[in-house]
C-alpha cells in the first residue's frame, strides 16, 4: 500500500489515532491516522508522520492489541432501536440511522421491503432528505418483483411481476436516491428490469428468488453488462445476490439451483455476494467457505438488521409484517420465516472472523468492497489519505470503542449490543 504525504490545510487537525490499522484487505502494525475537518490528512507508518503539523491533535486511545479500522458499511438494513425504515416514519429511521452511525457503520443503505405502492412512495419520501443529508448513502428496495415460493419474510400479498411503469414512478420519486433493488430473475419482465435499473444508475440485486442456475446467471450477467454499458456506470459497480442462500432454493448436486450460479459469477467478479454472517441466517462454517471459494473481494457482509436491533426480545414490525423476536432471533408470527436480523454489522464482522476468516479479510468486505458497489470507494471503506474521516476503533475480541464520522466523534448513547 502506498502512503501519501500529508494533505495541506490551514488548521490543525483535531484528531490522531496511533496503532495497528486494518484497511483494503491488510493488517499494518505501527501506523498513524491523523484527521482533521471532515477528512484524513494522513494515513500511513507512525515514523513517516509530521507531528509538528498536528501540533494540538487530540489523540484517541487505542489499545495495544486494537485495531483502527475504516467505517463499516451496510448495503442492506431495514432499521434499529424501534425504527423501521419501511414504516416511512421520519423520527423512527432517524433514530436508527443515528443507533447505526454510533455503533460503527458510518454508510449504509436504508432498506425497504415488499409493500403497497403506497407504502413504498411514502417510504422513499421520507427517506429521500436523509440521503440528501449526507445520513445514508440511498435507499434499497427488496422487492415487490419477487419469487412467491421464496418469498421469505416478504408478505406474499404484496408481491407482483416486474411492473415498469411502478418502477418509474419509484425512480421518480427517489430522484436519484434509489441505489439498489432486489429481484427474481426467473419472472415475466425482469430483463426488462435489469435493463431500467441499469440505465438510471441502480444495482440490480438477485434474491428471493426459486430460479435454476442457467436463469440466474443469464440475469447476472445481462445485469453486470447492462451496468457496464450505462452512461451513469461508475468503477467498482457490479450485480449483487441478497444475502446469498437465504431466500433461494437449497443447493443440490443433481439440481444445483442459483447458488451455484451465484458463486462461479462472484469467483469471476462478475457480482458480489451478499452473506448475513451473524450466526444466525449462516452457519459460520458456510461464511468461511464461501470467503475461501469466492475471495472476500467478492463477498459483501451485511445485517439484514432490523427495528429489534439494539433493543431486547420483544415484539416488532417489518414494514407490514408483524415479527417476534426471541433470544435474537427475529421470525415472522405468522410463518416463523426469519424476518431479518437483530445484529449490528461490527457483531457480523466478529463472528465472520470467529469463524476464520481473517480479521483483514472480514473488515474488507464490510468496507472496501461495499463502497465499491455503491461507486464510492475513492470516498469511504478504507483509510487512506485525503478521504472522508469515517474510523472506528475496536478492541481486540473487536469489541467497539470509538467512532468517528466525517471527523465528528460519536458518543455513545446507548448500552451496546458489540459489547454483549
Amino acid at each position: 500500500m502506498q502512503t501519501s504525504a500529508p494533505v495541506e490545510t490551514s488548521t490543525s487537525a483535531p484528531y490522531l489515532l496511533l496503532g495497528t490499522v486494518v484497511t483494503d484487505g491488510r493488517v499494518l502494525g505501527d501506523w498513524a491516522v491523523a484527521v482533521r475537518n471532515d477528512r484524513i490528512v494522513y494515513a500511513g507508518p507512525r515514523g513517516d508522520l509530521n507531528t509538528d503539523e498536528l501540533h494540538g491533535a487530540e489523540v484517541i486511545a487505542v489499545p495495544p492489541n486494537g485495531f483502527i479500522v475504516p467505517g463499516l458499511v451496510d448495503l442492506h438494513c431495514h432499521g434499529a432501536v424501534g425504527g423501521d425504515f419501511p414504516a416511512g416514519e421520519n423520527a423512527g429511521s432517524r433514530a436508527a440511522v443515528d443507533f447505526l452511525h454510533a455503533h460503527g457503520t458510518t454508510t449504509l443503505l436504508a432498506s425497504l421491503v415488499t409493500a403497497p405502492s403506497t407504502d413504498l412512495l411514502a417510504a422513499i419520501t421520507t427517506l429521500k432528505p436523509m440521503v440528501a443529508e449526507g445520513l445514508v448513502a440511498g435507499i434499497h428496495v427488496e422487492g415487490p418483483f419477487l419469487s412467491h415460493a421464496r418469498c421469505g419474510a416478504q408478505n406474499p400479498q404484496w408481491l407482483r411481476e416486474p411492473d415498469l411503469e411502478l418502477l418509474s414512478e419509484l425512480l421518480r420519486a427517489a430522484g436519484g436516491a434509489l441505489k439498489s433493488m432486489t429481484y427474481a430473475a426467473e419472472l415475466e419482465g425482469a430483463d426488462e428490469l435489469v435493463d431500467m435499473l441499469a440505465k438510471h444508475g441502480v444495482v440490480p440485486s438477485f434474491g428471493h428468488s426459486d430460479s435454476d442456475a442457467e436463469t440466474a446467471a443469464a440475469s447476472l450477467q445481462r445485469a453486470a453488462g447492462s451496468l457496464a454499458s450505462s452512461s451513469l456506470h461508475r468503477s467498482g459497480v457490479r450485480p449483487t445476490v441478497t444475502h446469498l442462500f437465504n431466500g433461494m432454493a437449497p443447493m443440490h448436486h443433481r439440481n444445483p439451483g442459483p447458488v451455484a450460479a451465484c458463486l462461479r459469477l462472484a469467483r469471476a467478479g462478475t457480482v458480489a455476494v451478499e452473506l448475513i454472517g451473524d450466526g444466525v441466517h449462516l452457519d459460520p462454517q458456510t461464511v468461511r467457505m464461501v470467503f475461501e471459494l469466492v475471495g472476500p473481494g467478492n463477498v459483501v457482509l451485511v445485517t439484514d438488521s432490523m427495528a429489534a436491533t439494539g433493543l431486547p426480545d420483544g415484539d416488532y414490525v417489518l414494514g407490514p409484517s408483524a415479527v417476534s423476536v426471541r433470544n435474537g432471533v427475529a421470525t415472522l408470527r405468522s410463518t416463523g420465516s426469519l424476518a431479518g436480523g437483530t445484529a449490528t454489522l461490527l457483531d457480523v464482522v466478529r463472528q465472520t472472523i470467529a469463524a476464520g476468516v481473517s480479521p483483514g479479510d472480514a473488515v474488507a468486505s464490510a468496507t472496501s468492497v461495499p463502497a465499491q458497489i455503491l461507486g464510492l470507494g475513492a470516498e469511504v471503506g478504507s483509510l487512506r489519505t485525503g478521504m472522508k474521516a469515517d474510523v472506528v476503533v475496536v478492541d481486540e475480541d473487536f469489541g467497539l470503542l470509538s467512532v468517528l464520522r466525517g471527523g465528528a466523534r460519536i458518543p455513545r448513547k446507548s448500552p451496546s449490543p458489540d459489547a454483549a
